[in-house]
């Protein structure tokens, strides 16, 4: 019977310290613990999920902060729990010991995922109205040109005389062959 731990961020400016911290005194076993590091709880894909659920056999123990480190939506945290059910391992949400076959466990589990799910949306809704005030405001302008208007001007020089290949003005430029393309094509689209 052994207890394996979930930890996930998702950005990689976040850190795991404290997850890792409250599995260990939740009796997980440092070397037990799989992470996932600037991986959101939206996409299912997550490699330290996989292993974690690789990791787990009957009678085991699968232990995760908070329900919001292992899901970020309902249908994934009903699937994932499914999965661990079918398996005859528990699923630990913190001190707390989901039980599938009790009523008010299963209410109290899909309201977790609900505010988990909530939440989510929550941080999308307000990064798209900052990004719509921030453009509103001039502030955000996308990924910058990797050459200056002059450099940009006198690579639609170079290539208008004919003399430079886009290897060549890549290579003059240091700017790869698809920055050239995008560069000319830019310019082309000014005159």
């Amino acid at each position: 019977m052994t207890r394996i731990g979930y930890a996930r961020c998702s950005t990689d400016k976040q850190d795991l310290d404290a997850q890792r911290a409250a599995l260990v005194d939740l009796g997980v076993a440092e070397d037990r613990i799989y992470t996932d590091h600037g991986l959101t709880g939206t996409n299912r894909e997550r490699p330290g999920l996989a292993q974690a659920l690789a990791a787990v056999r009957e009678g085991d123990t699968f232990v995760v902060p908070k329900l919001d480190r292992l899901a970020r939506s309902v249908p994934d945290a009903r699937a994932i729990a499914a999965e661990i059910e079918a398996r005859d391992v528990k699923l630990a949400l913190g001190a707390s010991v989901h039980d599938p076959s009790d009523p008010m466990g299963k209410m109290f589990f899909n309201i977790l995922a609900t505010f988990a799910e909530f939440e989510a949306d929550l941080i999308c809704m307000r990064t798209r109205e900052g990004m719509a005030i921030a453009r509103a405001k001039g502030k955000l302008h996308g990924k910058q040109p990797k050459l200056s208007e002059k450099q940009q001007k006198e690579m639609s020089r170079m290539h208008a005389s004919g003399e430079y290949s886009i290897s060549d003005l890549a290579e003059f430029f240091s700017v790869s062959r698809p920055t050239v393309y995008r560069t000319l094509q830019r310019n082309s689209a000014k005159n």
